[in-house]
């Protein structure tokens, strides 16, 4: 088998399985964390921010760190999980792992209710099925930050051959108490309630769908909103390591089946989760998909306006201003962060913020771990549908009367054969266009990208994708037509027509 030069992404280290995903990188990874762990960094036996953790929180240093473990259900992801197991076991390290697949947010939960020195969760999320991958999850209970997944690249680029080979088999490791096979579904549960009014779910007599695309959520969605009282119809909650023939996200064009289901039984919503359960679908009662921009604000007005709830709100750059304007109804401060729930969660995790979330799926609250957390998302617009008593697309109407239109979109756009990208990103960088579909550019934000903000508030967002003839472009207006315009403008500047 051979070795890579393995990077980590906004949510890990992703790979082809049998090629680069393969249990020698798989190996050499594990051992590169359980290093990291060890060292004197921001927590490890002797890190200042993990002693500090557990001291806030009345707890003394364990004399051996424990990692948890978790998996999808992807193509021999159990048996990956396993052989991480090993490899930490043969690094003194204890393991909780999950007795079956579990969904990220579970894992993320884990750790923090645990106090383990951090998390592995086996997944390559929403990834079409050859795909599979390694996310970490640190002490704190959310994605892992740059500066520590720049820290894991070089330490696994200078292991050598003979160090990424340590393993105790698995056996022998359960036998002597080394990996614990446990089951994660009742703290999580237990945890997941807590945030809910489930009195209201419960007297509201919903009617939901719960499409848990062959993936993680299939003994977690149902099973907490049937807890809550509702009643539920079941979509794709069987194993099936090929999703379909399709990648297991829930982008309106794989909800099909859930909307048909939605309308033809006249449900209140369609909820879904992706492979792993860190990202959300919502299907209105006539069968409208709502996209994430909107549905982040909706549980915005639903924790304020229904819960009594207040604190900061997070948000990537390229996620509509549509919550902001929300926020600012409330007189709610929001901050703007890199694209990446990790940023997200460096935020969530201090404890100011009420809520943080992204236009791809993302969302978490206060008191919950700064992780992307599907399942609650879902159960959160359960919870609003509860109060409310009418459907999300009449919230939405109600919404925009009081704070303003916002219609938005994102396409991929592959950049045309010819075009220098490097070079039109360089033009942009220093000549950038200062009049888009027809007005001023009012400024320019570079933190990710390039995002032009107009006077109007409407905004195009132009993001390149790491190794990759593939540009992101997003746009933002109070119109269809206006947004557009604002994506045609995206689409000849790509082409380096400006």
């Amino acid at each position: 088998m051979a070795t890579a030069n393995i990077k980590f992404g906004a949510s890990g280290w992703r790979a082809i399985i049998a090629e680069d995903f393969n249990l020698v990188n798989l190996r050499r990874v594990t051992h590169a964390v359980a290093e990291h762990i060890r060292e004197n960094r921001e927590y490890g036996y002797k890190g200042e921010e993990y002693l500090l953790h557990l001291k806030n929180n009345g707890r003394t240093p364990p004399k051996i760190q424990h990692v948890v473990v978790g998996y999808d259900t992807r193509y021999l992801s159990e048996e990956f999980a396993k052989n991480a197991a090993e490899a930490f076991a043969a690094e003194g390290l204890t393991v909780l792992l999950s007795n079956m697949d579990v969904p990220t947010p579970v894992v993320a939960w884990t750790v923090m209710k645990n106090f383990s020195a951090g998390g592995v969760m086996i997944t390559a999320s929403h990834d079409p099925a050859h795909y599979n991958g390694f996310k970490w999850t640190p002490y704190w209970g959310g994605p892992a930050l740059p500066e520590v997944t720049n820290d894991l690249e070089v330490r696994i680029q200078g292991l050598t051959i003979a160090e990424s080979e340590k393993i105790v088999p698995f056996d022998q490791a359960v036998s002597a108490g080394v990996i614990k096979v446990m089951d994660f579904h009742e703290s999580y549960f237990k945890q997941i309630y807590s945030l809910l009014d489930a009195d209201a779910i419960k007297k509201a007599g919903l009617k939901i769908a719960a499409d848990s695309v062959h993936g993680s959520a299939r003994t977690y969605l149902r099973a907490a909103l049937e807890k809550l009282g509702a009643k539920v119809i079941p979509l794709r909650e069987n194993r099936d390591v090929l999703f379909g023939g399709r990648a297991p996200d829930t982008d309106e064009g794989n909800l099909k089946t859930l909307r048909e289901t939605v309308v033809k039984n006249r449900l209140h919503l369609g909820l879904a989760c992706d492979c792993d359960a860190d990202s959300y679908g919502i299907i209105d009662s006539d069968g409208t998909w709502i996209p994430p921009n909107l549905v982040l604000g909706l549980a915005l007005e639903h924790l304020v306006k229904n819960r009594g709830l207040k604190g900061k709100v997070a948000r990537s750059l390229m996620t509509s201003h549509f919550t902001d304007s929300i926020a600012r109804h409330y007189g709610l401060a929001v901050r703007e962060t890199p694209v990446g729930f990790r940023h997200i969660g460096n935020l969530l995790r201090t404890g100011q913020y009420l809520i943080g979330g992204e236009e791809s799926g993302g969302l978490s609250i206060m008191g919950h771990a700064p992780e992307k957390d599907g399942i609650l998302a879902c159960l959160l617009i359960a919870e609003m549908a509860a109060y409310e008593r009418k459907p999300l697309k009449k919230i939405l109407s109600d919404l925009n009367k009081k704070v303003g239109n916002f219609v938005n979109s994102k396409i991929n756009m592959r950049v045309d054969k010819g075009v220098n990208l490097a070079a039109v990103i360089e033009k942009l960088t220093h000549r950038p266009p200062l009049n888009l579909a027809g007005a001023s550019v009012w400024r320019i934000d570079h933190t990710d990208g390039f995002k032009f903000i107009m006077k109007d508030g409407s905004w195009l967002g132009l993001r390149p994708m790491d190794n990759n003839p593939l540009v992101g472009i997003y746009a933002e207006a109070a119109t269809k037509p206006r947004m557009d315009a604002l994506i045609d403008s995206g689409k000849k500047i790509i082409n380096g027509k400006f």
